[in-house]
């Protein structure tokens, strides 16, 4: 069997990228186009370039709950872009993803242990040890 594009190859981390957007937005105003290029550069991610639509059908969620704020963004010659930067509600919500992922960290490493003490019991050698 192929497991290259198998979600058991933690490629499928679509559901992460609000918060790595929020945390992006957290240190500064950013373009869209921008957002796509340093989300691809996030661990999340493994340097897989995200779907440019999906990330702007979440800016666009994220907008639509007043997580982010967006402008036309004039100043510069061609035509406008959209310039996003997160809200005080944005901030709580990213915050909340913290706290949701610690949770989940936690979660997640009582889980791998037991697993590895399935897989230890089947006799194959765990790539985690």
């Amino acid at each position: 069997m192929e497991f290259k594009n198998c979600p058991c190859m933690g490629i499928n981390l679509d559901k992460l990228i609000q918060p790595a957007t929020l945390a992006l937005l957290a240190t500064d105003s950013l373009h869209g186009y921008i957002i796509v290029q340093k989300l691809q550069e996030t661990s999340m991610l493994r340097g897989k370039k995200p779907d440019p639509s999906g990330v702007y059908r979440c800016l666009k969620q994220m907008e639509q709950r007043s997580l982010v704020t967006a402008e036309w963004d004039v100043s510069n010659p061609g035509s406008a872009r959209r310039l996003y930067t997160i809200t005080d509600d944005g901030r709580k919500c990213f915050i909340n993803w913290i706290n949701a992922l610690e949770d989940y960290q936690q979660s997640l490493a009582t889980f791998l242990s037991s697993a590895k003490d399935i897989i230890n019991n089947f006799g194959v050698q765990s790539k985690i040890s």
